[in-house]
């Protein structure tokens, strides 16, 4: 059975903690991650990119000289792609990229991805963490102390605490987010995954049913 270490605010380690087989235990499967990840960043674009094409550009109608004669190259209209103003040929438009994936197959990404964290001992549970004021030095003290300096890491928690977040949003690699929020995305992006108790809590009772 997979299994974390539990440790205080201080960063001192206090337990084992035993974690679900249903979200943990489970053998990773990578081409559903990779799905999952592609799905994802296509559905983060925006498709609101467009130019115009030379039917759409201001101009147009009278040739601009004579075809012959002239001495210059021929030339039909002054929306040409050629020309400074024309019309961009085969112009970008906008488009909707979004991608729709079955919700088993999110569910099995998910439990792939921290399925993978737990195999390779990259998950931390905290037995409770609170801040009465924001206080960078003591989210960054706590992160060296786990001996996660300079990593990426995804802290999961629960509740409302302004204070917390507050006190890890100037810490490069640090990411806020609750529990229930969570995708495989950010698990593959970050190292570490910590997480509260209460947090690992609920993230067992929405996911591992």
């Amino acid at each position: 059975m997979p299994s974390a270490f539990v440790y205080d605010k201080e960063g001192t380690k206090i337990d084992t903690l035993d974690l679900n087989e249903k979200l943990f235990g489970q053998k990773p499967n990578p081409d559903v991650i990779h799905q999952y990840v592609k799905t994802y960043l296509s559905n983060q674009r925006q498709g609101t990119v467009r130019r115009k094409s030379r039917s759409e550009v201001s101009g147009g109608g009278a040739k601009p000289w004579r075809q012959k004669g002239t001495g210059r190259a021929r030339a039909g209209s002054n929306t040409s792609p050629i020309w400074v103003g024309g019309g961009r040929a085969f112009p970008p438009k906008m488009r909707d990229y979004r991608v729709n994936l079955p919700m088993k197959m999110k569910r099995l990404a998910l439990v792939s991805a921290l399925s993978s964290k737990a195999f390779e001992n990259k998950i931390k549970v905290l037995d409770q963490i609170s801040m009465e004021v924001p206080k960078t030095k003591t989210m960054a003290e706590l992160i060296d102390r786990l001996g996660m300096g300079g990593s990426k890491i995804i802290f999961l928690f629960e509740g409302k605490d302004e204070n917390l977040c507050k006190s890890g949003r100037n810490i490069k690699g640090l990411v806020f987010k609750r529990a229930t929020l969570i995708n495989p995305y950010d698990l593959l992006n970050s190292d570490f995954l910590v997480m509260t108790k209460k947090a690992l809590e609920n993230l067992e009772e929405v996911f591992a049913r």
